[in-house]
């Protein structure tokens, strides 16, 4: 059933059900389609088929998987897609050919920004262990390879809490309520269509650039929210971490500030509800910036973190 663009859910959650075909590729053999549905969908977008339940789900070693997905032009940033967004339908396949778990450490590199419709997801176990499972995935669209991930998948323990904690920023004070939403428009008038999907709300210390006033710290707090309300998990967050804009708008506005590189950690299973975000710029040097981002949930627990490099053009 359509949705409407402004009340689509995130997709992100893990049980949305939709269909598709699922290719598995084994090296010296030919190619198999499986045939009972399995829902691993970003906005309703990737989708596979495959006859493996939840208890035998790993791939044979060397074997390929390829999804087929669809980028959608309402969760994109001046019409390419955000790289959060990307980095979590990328997730969703790994997760799919490695077996029960979550993807816990993703390092992306992105080549080339796809534009809204098909897409193509081949997932290779390269190795898989008791503990964790590590996976190469690659985003394609017509042939050009668009974001290369490696990833690691393992199993987060509900029961698990902090041993220790080193040099972890403080979160932001400000509630959800205090913070104001962003539109979707840039500085320049550019259409961001994904905060019409989402929620991201600045806290009024942090937001004078979206006025023209950057306050020159590269610094933005607040908070993020699903559609509907929707509950994070594992995969939701590693787009939480690309969710912010850039923190160089707090700097000077530059326009689109395209990632190069990312990697992400998703440290814990994330509490219900919506999520506090601090997104931070480190180093602008040589027309690149390198920011990183902590995401808390609402009871305050660090459960994902990132840092990554971009490029920046400045006045």
């Amino acid at each position: 059933m359509a949705v409407p663009a402004r009340h689509r859910g995130s997709g992100l959650c893990d049980d949305i059900p939709v269909g598709g075909t699922w290719e598995v590729v084994v090296p010296g053999a030919e190619s198999r389609t499986f045939t009972a549905v399995t829902a691993i969908t970003a906005q309703a977008a990737i989708t596979a088929q495959a006859a493996i339940t939840p208890a035998d789900s790993r791939m044979p070693g060397g074997a390929i998987a390829r999804f087929t997905g669809v980028v959608d032009p309402e969760w994109t940033v001046v019409g390419k897609p955000n790289g959060g967004y990307l980095l979590a339908m990328i997730a969703r396949a790994a997760v799919s050919v490695a077996g029960p778990g979550q993807v816990i450490a993703a390092s992306a590199t992105y080549l080339h920004a796809p534009d809204p419709g098909k897409v193509v997801i081949t997932a290779q176990v390269l190795r898989a262990g008791w503990s964790a499972t590590q996976v190469r995935a690659t985003l394609t669209q017509d042939d050009v390879a668009c974001v290369e991930v490696l990833c690691t998948v393992a199993t987060l323990n509900p029961d698990a809490a902090p041993y220790w904690s080193g040099t972890v920023p403080a979160m932001g004070a400000a509630s959800f309520e205090q913070c104001r939403r962003l539109e979707s428009r840039t500085p320049d008038g550019g259409r961001v269509a994904i905060m019409d999907q989402v929620e991201v709300r600045l806290d009024p210390d942090t937001s004078a650039w979206a006025s023209g006033q950057p306050s020159g710290r590269g610094e933005l707090r607040g908070w993020l929210a699903l559609p509907g309300g929707e509950d994070f998990t594992p995969v939701s967050l590693l787009y939480a971490v690309d969710a912010f804009p850039p923190a160089t708008f707090d700097i000077a506005f530059s326009g689109w500030v395209p990632t190069l590189s990312m990697s992400a950690y998703v440290r814990a299973l994330p509490a219900p509800g919506p999520v506090r975000v601090l997104h931070r710029a480190q180093l602008i040097d040589d027309g690149r910036v390198d920011e990183v981002c902590f995401v808390w949930d609402g009871t305050g627990r660090l459960v994902a973190h990132s840092t990554q490099l971009a490029a920046v053009r400045l006045p």
